[in-house]
């Protein structure tokens, strides 16, 4: 019944959008307002499928139905509630029937919000979400049906989901706020083309489509921390970034993203790079779907990847159709988006923005590079090649600091022309700042070339980045006397917008910087201990107790429990119990570090092994600063908020000074 129901239910979210994208489409060419309608119908009809077929699987899972095919796979008696209700995403085809209701949502957001000026840009943006939910719609049909049925005879439990779901809270929340990044990426998407097959794009579609780009930016920004996060937190490596494939495939569209804002930037205040802007939008939607196909045809070997299934070459195609389509439209249509003529010179902050551009994209090539070429070469050549952290850290590293390096000078440098005193005055006043973080970071011990360079350029832009925030503030000037008043906080708060984007700057330099000093300073040791044996690292003082056993319902789980003194004086700080959790559906063990933290340093321990005599391989690693890295991309992502809220008035009391600061960007 549950089966049944299910299917039905795609089907009608199938046919919603088999009708609703051909009739968008003919409405935009006829500029039919019925036909507008009717397609918004039907993708509302879409919306309401999707939810409801989502639900009918959550049902199954709640109620343990193993006679729907999904819920045999993934499901067990014993697992927990929760964990049971987020199986949905834990394998292959519930993930897709997830990525189908975030689409269908989004979709409706789209049309209960659209507010286009011109009957064929709502048109053709409709018709282009519609033909994205068609495919998906298909596959969660066909290819990745999660409502098929069990065959008899029907087991009375099934094996639980995948264990990595089940050792951390992260995974609750990690997934879905990435696909809610990768899909929200179809919006902007579907408004890029829509502009080219309208011949246009308003100063107020560009506005619309750059706050939808905003919203999968910040939930990229946020899923990807996660993602590191969980890393750190599960797989006893003591990293957070291994240059997996999966984690590369999250990142590529957020760096042509995040180039696509800023040009849109550019676009809005100078008129120039308006197909620039839209090529960048197509082309991380693109990014979007290329990482669908890495992370489930089982292509390659990652621990975040799905296993090997037949949806790949289904995927693979839709992401030819997609990108024979953009390269012809854009062919036939790009010339009818020129920019306006305009003379920038590198040192104003359009420059900026362009170099800015051109380095985020040179970043984006060298990760596509190292994360396609082995596929390519076994492809082709039969060989397993592989492309590993030298790689990446000697190509992306000196972007790095080309980026941290253009977020101090960019936003520093004025709109338009400007005379040469005036860039000087702007690029050499926070040079003292840059000097202060050359000696913190000498102060630090282990100095050397890129950390000192870290501290020059952090410092920098820290500066720039705080100055420009606090501008506003500084610029009122009395309407009758003409003189200066005091810094007003409600001038700075009046613009969001501007205040989002360098809280969004602050969060980046912040992160660079624990990255850069973590790596650096990172140390650790290991021992084999017996109960009461000790082991030494930094600070600190480790001492073993026990190692107990503890049965849960859906693990077996070994703690080895470890009292952490300070080194010098032997006081008690805290207990920490790294574990080794045993599922039945696996026969290997899964770490389950323990971690304490603190604003300067991180002491992390994984359990590696047990011995029959009641002894414990124990790693211990010390890395500073790990906690800054959380904050940072969270500021990022509160900085994406900002930039998502309406401006508020000027006041009355305040002049042209206020009103003009506050409408300034972020380079």
């Amino acid at each position: 019944m549950m089966s049944l129901l299910g299917q039905s239910l795609v089907l009608v979210g199938l046919a919603a959008c088999a009708v609703g994208a051909p009739l968008a489409f003919t409405a935009g060419a006829r500029r039919s307002q019925v036909g507008v309608t009717a397609a918004r119908w039907l993708a509302h009809l879409f919306s309401v499928a999707m939810v409801l077929a989502t639900a009918t699987m959550i049902v199954a899972l709640v109620r343990h139905d193993f006679s729907v095919s999904y819920v045999a796979e993934v499901g067990s008696l014993a697992t927990p509630l929760v964990i049971t209700i987020v199986s949905l995403w834990s394998s292959l085809a519930g993930s897709i029937l997830l990525w189908g209701l975030i689409l269908a949502l989004f979709t409706t957001i789209y049309c209960l919000t659209d507010r286009a000026s011109q009957i064929d840009e709502s048109a053709y943006t409709l018709g282009t979400l519609l033909s994205v939910g068609l495919f998906f719609s298909f596959l969660i049909a066909g290819p990745a049906n999660p409502f098929g049925t069990t065959p008899s005879p029907i087991p009375l439990d099934g094996p639980g989901p995948n264990p990595l779901l089940q050792n951390h809270a992260l995974m609750i929340i990690h997934p879905p706020t990435l696909y809610l990044g990768y899909v929200g990426m179809v919006v902007p998407f579907a408004i890029a083309l829509a502009a080219l097959l309208a011949g246009r794009m308003p100063a107020k579609r560009l506005q619309t489509m750059r706050t939808w780009l905003l919203v999968p930016v910040g939930f990229l920004s946020l899923g990807i921390m996660l993602g590191g996060w969980w890393s750190y937190e599960v797989l006893g490596w003591g990293g957070y970034w291994a240059w997996d494939p999966v984690e590369n495939a999250s990142l590529l569209p957020w760096l042509t993203a995040v180039a696509a804002l800023h040009s849109a930037m550019a676009q809005q205040r100078r008129g120039t790079l308006k197909a620039w802007t839209i090529i960048l939008v197509l082309v991380s939607f693109l990014l979007t779907i290329l990482g669908t196909f890495l992370t489930r045809s089982g292509v390659v070997n990652s621990v975040h990847a799905f296993s090997q299934s037949s949806i790949g070459p289904t995927i693979l195609t839709f992401f030819g159709i997609c990108l024979v389509a953009v390269v012809v439209i854009l062919a036939l249509r790009v010339d009818r988006l020129q920019s306006a003529p305009a003379s920038e010179a590198l040192t104003s902050r359009a420059g900026a923005i362009l170099l800015n551009n051109l380095v985020l994209v040179a970043f984006t090539f060298t990760v596509l590079i190292g994360t396609l070429f082995p596929i390519i070469a076994e492809a082709v050549r039969g060989v397993k090649v592989s492309v590993g952290e030298p790689y990446f850290n000697r190509m992306a590293i000196p972007l790095g600091f080309g980026l941290l390096f253009l977020l101090g000078v960019g936003p520093a440098l004025p709109w338009g022309t400007s005379d040469s005193r005036q860039v000087r005055k702007a690029l050499l006043t926070p040079l003292p700042a840059a000097l202060v973080g050359m000696v913190l970071m000498a102060w630090l011990g282990k100095p050397s070339g890129s950390l000192l360079l870290t501290g020059a350029l952090g410092g920098y832009a820290l500066w720039v980045t705080f100055d420009q925030a606090l501008r506003p503030g500084r610029a009122g000037r009395g309407k009758r006397s003409g003189t200066r008043q005091g810094f007003s906080l409600l001038a700075v708060m009046r613009s969001p917008r501007r205040l989002g984007a360098y809280v969004v700057h602050f969060g980046f330099i912040m992160t660079f910087i624990a990255i850069a000093v973590s790596s650096t300073f990172q140390t650790d040791a290991e021992a084999t201990l017996q109960a009461g044996d000790t082991m030494e690292i930094g600070e600190y003082q480790l001492r073993f107790e026990a190692l107990r056993v503890v049965e849960e319902p859906h693990l077996t789980a070994q703690r080895a429990r470890m009292v952490v003194l300070r080194r010098e004086g032997g006081k008690e700080l805290a207990i920490l119990e790294p574990a080794l959790n045993v599922y039945p559906s696996q026969r290997e063990p899964l770490a389950a570090p323990a971690v304490r933290s603190s604003p300067t340093h991180d002491l992390y321990l994984t359990l590696m092994n047990t011995g029959l005599d009641g002894t414990v391989g124990i790693r211990a690693i010390l890395t500073p600063a790990v906690i800054w890295i959380w904050i940072g991309v969270l500021m990022m992502s509160l900085g994406t908020v900002l930039c998502l809220m309406p401006n508020r008035r000027p006041s009355t009391t305040l002049e042209g000074p206020v009103e003009q600061a506050t409408e300034g960007g972020a380079a």
